[in-house]
């Protein structure tokens, strides 16, 4: 299962750019054997890598109690990281000094989603008390 994104990922994730910041979602899985130690060591670098591009950790956490997932879909970890622009993610994936750390987050990962998100164009109703309640759980 491919854990890091291949050249024509790349392309694709620049051909279809809406324009303006990108926020990355990462699902993690990693390796029983030292595969989060790995991991950690990874994001250590990547935080001084990714900061020449913009890069800024939004989130990370470790994976909870799944309330809606099928067997085996749960996560050990999510991370989401805001980049300025897609073209920004393409340049830090292709720095070769950002390459010299990718075989500590592929080695350390079974499995992984990493997916662009587009913010919603349309504000979120809100109460006057807060966030709009759902009743679907939601």
């Amino acid at each position: 299962m491919a854990v890091d994104p291949r050249g024509a990922d790349l392309k694709r994730f620049l051909a279809e750019d809406p324009g303006g910041p990108v926020v990355m979602l990462n699902l993690l899985r990693f390796r029983p054997d030292g595969g989060r130690a790995s991991y950690l060591e990874y994001v250590r670098r990547f935080r001084e890598q990714s900061a020449r591009f913009g890069a800024e950790v939004l989130y990370v956490g470790d994976g909870s109690t799944a309330l809606v997932a099928e067997p085996g879909q749960a996560w050990d970890t999510v991370l989401i990281v805001r980049y300025p622009s897609r073209q920004a993610f393409s340049d830090m994936v292709r720095d070769p000094a950002y390459s010299k750390i990718t075989s500590l987050r592929t080695g350390a990962l079974v499995e992984a989603v990493l997916q662009a998100t587009v913010p919603w164009s349309e504000t979120v109703p809100q109460s006057e008390d807060g966030p709009e309640e759902r009743t679907n759980g939601g």
